[in-house]
């Protein structure tokens, strides 16, 4: 059964005043909110893991100020997005599911596609297999595993975690992943999207799904989106945090082997974990600004 959280949970949701937008892909609703001049250049802010788009609101005001057009989606099983069932999430489903609503229903063209998280994992495949929809890529702790390599010891354990939690926290996931200490109202605003377990079934999913192994379904794909990033010309940057032990290792590999990320000055984003949105949204924010600009 596909879940739908109540318009009534995201009442009071602080600096965070956009109004929703909806579109049906593959009979699910999509979520995602916009802000910036309408004909300005598009940066596409995909969020990940357990959050949604309200990750976004300390970036987007920046990108406005500079004249950029944001549109922030939730993926499908968090935010206001539709939330079906634990079968339905796959690798392959959710960069669908993101193509069809960013291409097909809004029809964007010439994008920055800026990722963090399952944010650059859906981000960077989209790139690879859309190459003539995107103009730039910014990578903010991220990186697009193949099962190549092995995952660090902490992504397992919060693979662990996941799984095993009777209940799961998404406020308490949120903060451990911040060098900041979240107001309540904000872990709330995290919380707001799962107002059961039920309504958990995509931040539950999503660890399973990165590829550990050249056996998992996605191997193949990711495999042969290296292939084209390994090619990749148009301008590249990473903007990584100083304190994320998860993704870090992901930016010298990305810078070395994606050839657009030569004409790019990387900055290490200072004192933030590895939800650099909420620990350090307005530097981020002036980075991609700069970076889009340039």
């Amino acid at each position: 059964m596909v879940l739908r959280t109540d318009e009534s949970r995201f009442g009071s949701l602080p600096d965070f005043p956009y109004e929703p937008a909806y579109e049906s892909v593959d009979g699910l609703r999509m979520a995602y909110v916009e802000s910036g001049p309408s004909d300005g250049p598009v940066a596409l802010l995909l969020h990940g893991e357990p959050s949604w788009s309200f990750l976004y609101r300390k970036v987007m005001p920046v990108l406005a100020e500079a004249g950029i057009r944001s549109v922030a989606p939730d993926l499908v099983g968090f935010g206001r997005s539709d939330k079906p069932p634990a079968a339905a999430h796959t690798y392959a489903a959710h960069v669908e599911w993101t193509r069809a609503l960013v291409f097909d229903a809004l029809d964007l063209t010439d994008v920055t596609v800026v990722g963090q998280d399952w944010g650059g994992l859906i981000g960077l495949r989209l790139a690879a297999e859309h190459p003539e929809r995107v103009a730039r890529i910014v990578a903010a702790n991220t990186g697009l595993p193949t099962g190549e390599h092995g995952m660090p010891a902490v992504w397992w354990e919060f693979r662990r975690a996941v799984e095993k939690a009777e209940v799961l926290d998404i406020g308490r996931f949120v903060q451990s992943g911040c060098r900041t200490r979240l107001p309540d109202e904000v872990r709330a605003a995290y919380d707001a999207p799962f107002p059961t377990e039920e309504h958990k079934a995509g931040p539950r999913t999503m660890p399973g799904l990165v590829p550990v192994s050249l056996e998992d379904p996605a191997a193949p794909a990711n495999l042969a989106a290296w292939q084209v990033l390994r090619q990749w010309q148009k301008p590249f940057l990473c903007a990584f945090s100083d304190s994320d032990p998860i993704t870090g290792p992901m930016a010298p590999i990305l810078r070395k082997h994606i050839p657009g990320a030569a004409g790019s000055t990387h900055p290490t984003i200072e004192n933030a974990g590895h939800f650099l949105q909420e620990d350090a949204g307005g530097r981020l924010g002036e980075e991609i600004a700069t970076f889009m600009r340039a």
